[in-house]
């Protein structure tokens, strides 16, 4: 048997757990993974254990993203009731594919949290093989 340790509104609960207790709570929890590229230098990764059946924002706000970045959390408000992720608007993945924020996460899935692009890829491109092109 092990003890736990609760901290609820700061008062201390200390209550046994049995270790089928433990295993079924284990059971029920999946971990999932969280990425987000806040700038080219600032890089943030997490993983994080949920249970089954949450969600894309419940777990951006377990692991405290939603409190950490501002911007991120204002999106999510804006975003909440929108069912079908909108191409240019949408930063918020799972494995490169954008999601809706009630998408349910499956075990090991890694959350994706895009940032706005300063200029198109292609655009860049091209300018780079112009400047080159003309040296």
């Amino acid at each position: 048997m092990a003890t736990v340790v609760v901290k609820l509104m700061d008062k201390i609960e200390v209550e046994e757990v049995t270790a089928s207790t433990r295993a079924s709570m284990q059971a029920s929890m999946i971990t999932v993974y969280l990425a987000y590229a806040e700038t080219a230098q600032r890089q943030h990764y997490k993983s994080l254990a949920v249970n089954i059946g949450t969600t894309l924002y419940e777990a951006l706000a377990q692991a405290g993203w939603l409190s950490q970045f501002e911007e991120l959390a204002v999106w999510c408000e804006q975003m909440a009731d929108i069912e079908v992720p909108k191409a240019k608007l949408w930063h918020v993945g799972v494995y490169a594919q954008k999601q809706p924020l009630n998408y349910q996460l499956q075990a090991s899935d890694r959350i994706e949290v895009y940032r706005s692009l300063n200029a198109d890829p292609m655009s860049q491109r091209k300018s780079k093989s112009v400047v080159k092109s003309s040296n």
